[in-house]
C-alpha cells in the first residue's frame, strides 16, 4: 500500500482530492462545539484544502501524510513563509496554523497522546485496506484526549464494485473498528455519486477515556 501510495502522488493519479472544501466539514464541525483553539489531527491529509479551512477557524492543525509530493504541493499553493524542522524520522513542514508531518501515520509518536483535542479523517480510514484499520483506528484513539470530537468520513462503493482505494467501509465496520474506543453518531448519508457510484457517510466520533482499549485483536 505504501508504495501504491507514493506512486501515485508522483504521478498525479489523485482522483480522491477535492479541489474544494468538503461540504460535509462546514455542514457539520460548528455542531462539535469545539473550542477555537483545540488542536485538530488530520490522519493521511495528503494536500487537503480541509485544513487550511480549519486553521481558518483558529485551529491548530498537525497533518500526517506520507508523500512529500503532497505536502509540497500544499504549501506551493499556499501562501506565508514555509519554516520545516525534524522529530525522529518525520520531516515536519510548517505554513500558517498547519503543521505537516512527513511519514507513515503508524509511526506517529504516542509521546504526542492526548495531544488532540480533535480530529478529521476525510480520507484516511477509506484509504486503507481492510488488515489496516483496527490498527489505524486503535492508534487513532492512542493520540486523542478523552473527550476529543471529529468527524469521519466512510464510503460504500456500488454493489459489485471491489476496488479502491478508496475502499468501501460499511457503517457494520465503522461500528465494529470504532466502538471500542469512541461513542458514535451516524450524521448523514450522502447521495450516490451518479459518476463514481460512491456514496459517503458522515459520522461524529467522541472519544471515550482516558485511556485506550487494549489491542487485542
Amino acid at each position: 500500500m505504501t508504495q501504491d501510495w507514493l506512486q501515485r502522488w508522483q504521478e498525479g493519479r489523485i482522483g480522491f482530492h477535492r479541489d474544494t472544501m468538503h461540504p460535509a466539514l462546514m455542514r457539520f464541525w460548528p455542531g462539535l462545539g469545539l473550542a477555537s483553539g483545540a488542536r485538530v489531527l488530520v490522519p493521511l491529509c495528503g494536500k487537503s484544502h480541509d485544513m487550511r479551512w480549519l486553521a481558518e477557524q483558529g485551529h491548530a492543525v498537525l497533518g500526517v501524510e506520507l508523500a512529500e509530493t503532497a505536502i509540497e504541493q500544499f504549501v506551493a499553493e499556499g501562501d506565508g513563509e514555509v519554516v520545516r524542522d525534524t522529530h525522529d524520522t518525520f520531516a515536519i513542514t510548517r505554513q500558517g496554523g498547519v503543521e505537516l508531518w512527513c511519514g507513515d501515520f503508524f509511526h506517529f509518536p504516542v509521546d504526542h497522546a492526548d495531544a488532540f483535542g480533535a480530529f478529521y479523517d476525510r480520507a484516511a480510514l477509506i484509504a486503507l485496506p481492510e488488515a489496516a484499520r483496527q490498527r489505524y483506528a486503535f492508534h487513532l484513539a492512542q493520540l486523542l484526549s478523552p473527550g476529543a470530537r471529529g468527524l469521519l468520513v466512510s464510503l460504500t462503493r456500488a454493489s459489485g464494485d471491489e476496488g479502491g482505494p478508496p475502499y468501501t467501509v460499511t457503517p457494520e465496520e465503522v461500528c465494529e473498528l470504532f466502538a471500542a474506543n469512541f461513542d458514535l453518531r451516524h450524521l448523514v448519508d450522502a447521495p450516490r455519486d451518479p459518476d463514481s457510484g460512491f456514496q459517503e457517510s458522515v459520522w461524529q466520533l467522541t472519544r471515550r477515556g482516558p485511556r485506550a482499549g487494549s489491542r487485542g485483536r
